[in-house]
This record gives C-alpha cells, structure tokens and sequence, in this order.
C-alpha cells in the first residue's frame, strides 16, 4: 500500500524534472538568470529540502546561489552561480550554471535580461530487489532498464527577465531552453530534460505601523504537462523577522519562519504538510535557508594636503 502510495504521488508532484522549494523567495537565482544583482549587494544563499521524511529513496535537494551586481562601460549589469544537487532514488544529480545579466532602467523600474550557461551530471545508480517466481524477468532482460551505474554530462541553456520598481518585482524564465538528450549506454531508450517555465510576481505593502510589511507573491513553475503553483504570503516585522504560509493547490500547505541573527546573516525554515494521503505515511518536508548579504567598499587613501602656513 505505501508503495502504491508513493508511486502515485511521485507520478502527480515529481513528473517534472526541476525541483521546487518552498521558500523559493530565496532562491530565484537558481531558475531566473535575469535576477542576478538585483539587491546592489553580494548574496550568498543556500536551501536544503528533505522532501517526505519517513521514506526511503526520498527527494533530497540542495542549491547554493551567489550573485552581484557590476558596472561595466558606464552600463549596470549581474553575475551568478548556482549549483544545484537533487537526489531522488536511483538518480543523483549535480548542476552548475553560470548566469549573467544586462539591466536597463525602464521608466521608474530596472529591467534586467539574463542568460545561464552550464553543465549537469545526471548519474544513474540503480539497485533492483526483484521477486521470485515466475511472470518477474531480470533487468537484463529489458533492454529498456539499466542494469548498472550510468553517468553523463549535458550542457545546459537558460534565460529569463527580472523586474523591479520599488516594491514590485516580476519575473519570467526558462530552464533547459535547449533540452539537452540523456542516453545511457547500456540501454537503447532515450530522455531528455525538458524545457520549464517560470512566472512570479509580488508586490511589498507597507502597513499602518511602518515596522510591518506584507508581501504577498505567487510562483508557477511548469514543463507544459504538469504545474505547480505556490501562493505565499509573508509578513515581514522590522526587517528582521518573518513569518508567512503558502498554499500549492492539490499538494500541501506550507508554514515558514524566519529571522536576521547578525550582520546580515539571515535564516529560515519551513514545513510542507500534504494535502494528499501521502500525509498518512510521511512525517512532512522539511527545509532550511541561510543566506548573507553584504558591500564591499573600497575605501579611499587619505591625500596629504600642504598647510597654506608654509607655502
């Protein structure tokens, strides 16, 4: 039954090949290159999910993003990095990609255009427990089933476009724009990555007393079959603490917290408990953020000046 269960549930929430995170706030970098330097400052950030704990073989994610804006030419423009490990049973994957992106001011906002450049390595380790009797056959006997360990590495291509204006923000993005073909050697069939869409958008409202902010924000992600939607509020106290809850539409709801510790030193947590019957087998998911912002500036010689007392 739990097995049933599970296959079920991974055919609905895990068809696509990308990921997803909860506090996704935190981590646009990671699907929308456009949003490379879009704070003025250095960020560094990272989130692990431990996706349907009381499972084996369960999803295991990890990203880390950095990224900073810089002047080039008198024009403004982003760098980024993001590395990306995702586990999901038999599959143990490793991305790196490189971002960039122009910006232009656009009336009272910054639009910034993007482009990902980087590499996968899609690593397949399978471990077959097959029963005994008749009507089982072997996975050498399907040529279509890998029987050992496989590993590859493709290139990968995205895009995408940020905007900002004061306190609203919306973004557009593609990942896998060249959907890169995985061929395993010791099988005949063939996959590939296929192209994901991104859409967000949010905006920040200042609340009578100004130490509070709400800002409420929506994500969907999809590969043109299957959708994800997150629907998110967060309520934002002295720009130190946060607290907010989410909703994806015929998956979970979510509840996050999170606070400033120092120096710009930021971190978060959030619990995914499913709407499904998965609930009944899984003690939720589980995931954490850290991220750290900061300037460097560089600071000016002093310059010795001769007194106009003895000149």
């Amino acid at each position: 039954m739990i097995l049933t269960v599970m296959v079920m549930e991974t055919m609905i929430s895990m068809a696509q090949q990308d990921p997803y995170f909860s506090q996704y706030m935190f981590s646009y970098q990671s699907f929308n290159p456009g949003y490379s330097g879009s704070q003025e400052m250095i960020c560094l950030s990272a989130l692990n999910r431990q996706q349907w704990v009381g499972f084996s073989n369960r999803p295991e994610v990890t990203v880390m993003n950095v990224h900073t804006p810089f002047r080039l030419f008198g024009t403004s423009h982003g760098a980024g990095l993001s590395i990306l490990r995702d586990v999901i049973g038999f599959d143990k994957n490793l991305g790196i990609q490189g971002a960039y992106a122009y910006k232009l001011d656009i009336g009272p906002g910054r639009l910034s255009m993007g482009l990902s450049l980087g590499i996968q390595n899609r690593i397949l380790d399978p471990e077959w427990n097959i029963p005994m009797g008749e009507g089982f056959s072997t996975p050498e006997e399907d040529e279509l089933i890998p029987t050992g360990k496989e590993s590859q590495v493709i290139f990968d291509i995205g895009v995408g476009i940020w905007y900002q204006h004061d306190r609203l923000f919306a973004g557009i993005s593609s990942t896998h724009l060249n959907e890169p073909s995985i061929r395993y050697t010791t099988t005949s069939g063939e996959s590939y990555l296929a192209r994901h869409y991104y859409l967000t958008a949010g905006y920040s409202f200042l609340l009578p007393n100004p130490l509070f902010e709400i800002t409420p924000s929506a994500l969907v992600q999809t590969d043109g079959k299957i959708t994800h939607t997150h629907l998110n509020v967060m309520l934002l106290y002295n720009k130190k603490l946060w607290g907010g809850v989410s909703f994806r539409p015929g998956e979970a709801v979510v509840a996050m917290i999170g606070m400033e510790l120092f120096n710009g030193i930021r971190v978060g947590y959030s619990y995914d408990y499913a709407t499904t019957s998965l609930q009944n087998y899984s003690g939720g998911s589980h995931e954490l953020m850290l991220s750290y912002c900061f300037s460097i500036r560089v600071e000016r010689t002093p310059e010795r000046y001769k007194s106009v007392r003895f000149l």
